[in-house]
């Protein structure tokens, strides 16, 4: 896989989030205001719920799958079509543990059981979804990427018609349902009618193949929501609806460019995983050049929000939410540590050392809920936005250091902090 086809591929998901994100930030800073803090922070809420279930629901499978399309491309479609049917079975499983968690912890509170069920409809789809990564293996991104700005320009006119009309909020969480459904049915239909492909064929063998590797990802990828979700679950119960808005404003904010981030990443992964199959070295080298991208771009970011935060605050969500640019000058550092979490998975996907996963990410979400116990009540929004900081820089860089499996990555990844790398990767680029 050359520098042109990463870029290329790269380019088409970066020019087309560009789109969902101008629409993103005219109709979500509206939908903000005209939802107001409270009602805002409610929507948030019923996100971080349903997020806790994603993990469960994909079965770890989000972070394997591409690595099992590049090594058994002759089973591609029993690949996918396994997936697809475990996901679909467990998202309906969990969409059964939404509705009755938020009957127990929110009882009575009818507006919010009746919206987080809304909400969590989407998982059907999130596990349909799953077909994205046979178009990144094949470094076919722009499929998806133009489906995605279809989709997103469809839910966005929707929100305009809600917001003129004055709909109420139920109508708002059914929004993020119809994103997803128009991505997965139109991916699956442009799959289906390539006559290159292979037919989607379900196997509980290929099943059980797939998860006895992805497995190791569920207990890890759990872990990783409940340090990124948590806050937002205990700010509305431990303060009220309007600190979860604020701190949704915060993050929202924080994460304006995370599409640029994950466009990077997503279509280095298929490349830096067949170097593996190449060379250590060519390996390491790709690592580098990903981790100094990472860094130099979330660094550039971060001190930029930081000078401007309350600016971007009131200027995309108005007066109203004016204390979340505090939490916004703190949140911001951990998009940093954010990325370079993921970029790290990529390398111990490669290895294979994630038996070892699990027990970073279990110490981060253990950490991230003590911190918010001790730092909410002293900090408000703020304790959970901080909160959020230390438990990415301890689980992505710190961990690193004290567990010997992952003490190879780091020392990539600080030789990745050099600059060099990151021009290194941008100068092969223009030469190819």
């Amino acid at each position: 896989m050359t520098n042109r086809a990463v870029f290329k591929n790269a380019s088409w998901i970066v020019g087309c989030k560009i789109i969902q994100s101008l629409l993103g930030l005219i109709v979500g800073m509206q939908t903000a205001r005209y939802l107001g803090p409270d009602n805002y922070g409610l929507v948030s809420y019923a996100a971080a719920v349903a997020a806790f279930f994603v993990p469960v629901m994909q079965l770890g499978l989000r972070s394997t799958l591409v690595q099992e399309f590049i090594q058994n491309p002759e089973e591609e479609g029993e690949i996918l079509g396994s997936a697809l049917v475990m996901n679909i079975v467990s998202s309906l499983i969990c969409i059964v543990g939404i509705v009755s968690f938020v009957s127990i912890a929110n009882r009575g509170e009818s507006d919010t059981i009746i919206v987080c069920a809304l909400y969590s409809v989407n998982l059907v789809f999130q596990a349909l979804e799953m077909i994205q990564y046979w178009f990144q293996a094949k470094l076919l991104s722009k499929y998806y990427a133009i489906i995605s700005v279809i989709a997103y320009t469809a839910v966005s006119v929707y929100k305009i018609i809600l917001l003129i009309t004055r709909k109420s909020i139920y109508w708002f969480a059914i929004s993020q349902v119809l994103d997803y459904a128009i991505i997965a049915v139109s991916l699956i239909i442009i799959y289906i009618h390539n006559k290159d492909n292979q037919k989607l064929s379900f196997s509980w063998k290929r099943g059980k193949t797939m998860l006895s590797v992805s497995k190791y990802y569920i207990i890890s990828s759990l872990m990783v929501t409940i340090f990124s979700h948590t806050d937002s679950i205990m700010l509305k119960l431990m303060v009220d609806k309007a600190a979860t808005g604020y701190y949704t404003a915060a993050v929202s904010c924080a994460t304006l460019t995370s599409f640029v981030f994950g466009a990077v990443i997503d279509s280095m992964r298929p490349a830096i995983l067949a170097s593996k199959l190449v060379s250590q070295q060519e390996f390491e080298s790709k690592m580098k050049q990903l981790v100094s991208v990472v860094v130099w771009m979330a660094l550039a970011q971060s001190v930029i929000i930081t000078v401007f935060a309350k600016l971007l605050v009131v200027f995309l969500y108005g007066d109203a939410y004016t204390p979340a640019a505090d939490a916004l000058r703190i949140v911001t550092w951990y998009s940093a540590f954010s990325y370079l979490g993921s970029v790290r998975n990529i390398w111990i996907l490669a290895e294979d050392k994630h038996r070892f996963l699990w027990i970073v990410n279990l110490v981060g979400a253990l950490g991230n809920v003590i911190l918010n116990t001790l730092l909410i009540p002293v900090m408000g929004v703020g304790g959970a936005a901080l909160a959020s900081v230390i438990t990415q820089l301890a689980t992505n860089v710190g961990m690193g250091f004290i567990i010997p499996t992952f003490r190879p990555y780091n020392k990539l990844m600080i030789k990745g902090t050099n600059p060099r790398y990151a021009l290194n990767l941008l100068s092969g680029f223009r030469r190819n």
